[in-house]
């Protein structure tokens, strides 16, 4: 007889982002007519450059001529495009081998698959609050053991160092929801801790672009010792508006080991992993990746970043005019807002709706730590930002 995972039964009956569009859609209904703007989910909006276009056009191209068609690539990415990732690296004085990195569809399907390759029975440390992908993944994979590492106001939003040993920590910088960024004195105390335990980092870097601050590290091999310790993964989704066209990387260094391993060892692992469940990120993506790692593309890509920024600054200023507290903003494309008047998040997500008519995420949506504070997201045109800004600042009764 047949019987389901019963570890799906631990998760919430409904997806943080499935939840908000279903309270969306319910008000919707009630009131026909009312025009809804949405600052919720982190999903970009704006037109992919000509240079990076003519990439993926390049892609669907050869697909069409018996002399470059091509069927099935290597499931651990096009040979090219990891060694312009390498390359890309290397310009931040950060050496990593090709063979080291594994193009995928992206990061989400990383952060999620990357806990396979370890030991049903490792500690997890992950921070409250985040991206809810870390903890999921691992409850669905049978593991209870998972320690909070509490983000709040008082440390800045950066958790510290777990008093106890835990086996894989889970840290996203710059920070999805609070926008906050991790220093380079941060990120060095967690990989002391981490090769003094023989533990492992998952370093979530996908909103690395939205960095401008020169003295932020925007990868976590820019820390001395963090390729013994640290796997990477990171995404073209934020940084090259790849959210539908799906790609994105990871590093398993050669010098990566834990507790029973040996040098090389988790890197073959997750080669076995990919070889199995993967058949290789799309080619015409690759192609489309390849070309925002040209100078021009990189140019045309921070552009569309630097947008989003202005976005963010935009939502900042009229915040604080409205004598909000806000955080996040200036080196990510979320602004972590502190819900007034002792509401909760969800009470918060109920009045900004009815009163502004506006979207937004729900802190506590992303761990315990978040309740009280809730996520506005920069993604959206310009004209669609000012009109939800106006519209708070002028409906929204605090």
């Amino acid at each position: 007889m047949a019987t389901i995972n019963s570890n799906y039964d631990k998760l919430p009956a409904t997806y943080l982002f499935s939840e908000i569009a279903k309270r969306t859609a319910v008000f919707a209904k009630k009131n026909p007519g009312v025009e809804i703007l949405k600052l919720g989910i982190g999903n970009t909006t704006e037109p992919i450059g000509h240079v990076v276009i003519s990439g993926l056009k390049k892609g669907v191209e050869k697909l069409s001529k018996l002399s470059t068609y091509s069927g099935y690539g290597d499931e651990q990415g096009d040979s090219r495009l990891r060694e312009a990732l390498s390359n890309w690296y290397k310009k931040s004085k950060i050496q990593i081998d090709p063979l080291e990195i594994f193009v995928s569809d992206g990061a989400k399907a990383d952060s999620a698959n990357i806990q396979s390759i370890f030991d049903s029975g490792n500690k997890i440390a992950i921070c409250d609050p985040v991206y809810p992908v870390y903890k999921d993944s691992n409850i669905l994979a049978g593991r209870e053991n998972i320690y909070y590492m509490s983000c709040t106001e008082k440390n800045g939003f950066f958790p510290d160092i777990p008093k106890n040993k835990v086996d894989l920590i889970y840290i996203c910088s710059p920070n999805n929801p609070t926008g906050a960024v991790a220093t380079k004195a941060q990120l060095k105390r967690f990989v002391d801790f981490a090769i003094k335990n023989k533990s492992i980092i998952i370093f979530d870097a996908a909103y690395f672009a939205y960095i401008s601050n020169p003295k932020l590290p925007k990868s976590i091999y820019e820390i001395p010792g963090a390729k013994k310790c640290a796997i990477e993964i990171n995404s073209f989704s934020k940084w090259a508006g790849f959210t539908g066209v799906r790609l994105g990387w990871t590093v398993v260094p050669m010098d990566l080991i834990c507790q029973n391993s040996k040098r090389g060892k988790l890197n073959s692992l997750w080669n076995r992993r990919q070889t199995t469940m993967f058949n290789g990120a799309s080619n015409i993506a690759q192609e489309g990746g390849l070309a925002s790692l040209t100078s021009d593309g990189v140019k045309q890509c921070q552009k569309v970043v630097n947008y989003y920024m202005q976005n963010a600054k935009l939502i900042r200023i009229t915040l604080e005019r409205m004598g909000l507290k806000v955080y996040g903003g200036q080196n990510a494309p979320y602004i972590w807002l502190k819900v007034p008047l002792g509401m909760t998040s969800w009470d918060f997500f109920e009045k900004l709706l009815s009163e502004a008519h506006v979207v937004g995420t729900p802190g506590s949506g992303f761990g315990p730590s978040g309740e009280g504070f809730f996520r506005l997201s920069a993604f959206g045109h310009r004209q669609n930002i000012k009109k939800a800004l106006t519209s708070i600042e002028k409906n929204l009764k605090i």
